[in-house]
């Protein structure tokens, strides 16, 4: 590490602490040269691949913008959303590789936005997984039905457990012969 006073190239570590939870390290330096000391800070770098081959760092931004319009007029807060960028920071970070697919960015975030808004999380993974038909949202939807069901959490309101039921004859039931003769 080079000296900031005299330029020197060469300097020596005195101390390493971690800060931030282990996110980065501080080293306290000497310098041979002039005997001065000073403090670096160390963070690694997390690259995200995009689809065009371009690499770039992480950006918890960019997750938070894109997660927003999803919940646009949902209950959700700026808070709630920068949790989840730090939420899917974490996720990505915990599988130790320097560089992620812009894919991984985007599975990372579908977890935590289903648990935050369903109906974000919707939003999010039609335009994510590029749904094409409404068969794409019935099996996402019967998918968030069955975790409700599993989890033995309530659904939704106004969330059917059950498929409606389709009638044949535009949905009037038929008299039968006993129905008829009940009534007499």
């Amino acid at each position: 590490m080079r000296c900031p006073f005299c330029h020197n190239p060469d300097s020596r570590v005195i101390d390493s602490r971690e800060a931030d939870e282990g996110a980065t390290t501080r080293r306290r330096r000497s310098c041979p040269s002039c005997g001065r000391r000073f403090t670096t800070v160390e963070e690694a770098v997390l690259a995200v691949v995009k689809r065009n081959g371009v690499s770039e760092p992480f950006n918890r931004s960019k997750v938070v913008a894109g997660v927003r319009r999803a919940c646009q007029g949902r209950p959700v807060d700026e808070d709630q959303l920068k949790l989840l960028a730090q939420q899917v920071e974490d996720a990505i970070r915990a599988t130790g590789a320097a560089e992620v697919p812009s894919h991984e960015v985007g599975l990372a975030i579908l977890r935590p936005l289903r648990e935050l808004d369903e109906v974000a999380y919707l939003r999010f993974a039609s335009v994510y997984r590029a749904f094409t038909s409404l068969e794409d949202f019935e099996k996402e939807i019967s998918e968030l039905r069955d975790r409700h069901i599993t989890a033995g959490t309530p659904p939704l309101p106004g969330m059917q457990t059950d498929p409606p039921v389709r009638r044949r004859g535009g949905g009037r039931s038929q008299p039968t012969a006993d129905a008829g003769a009940a009534g007499t």
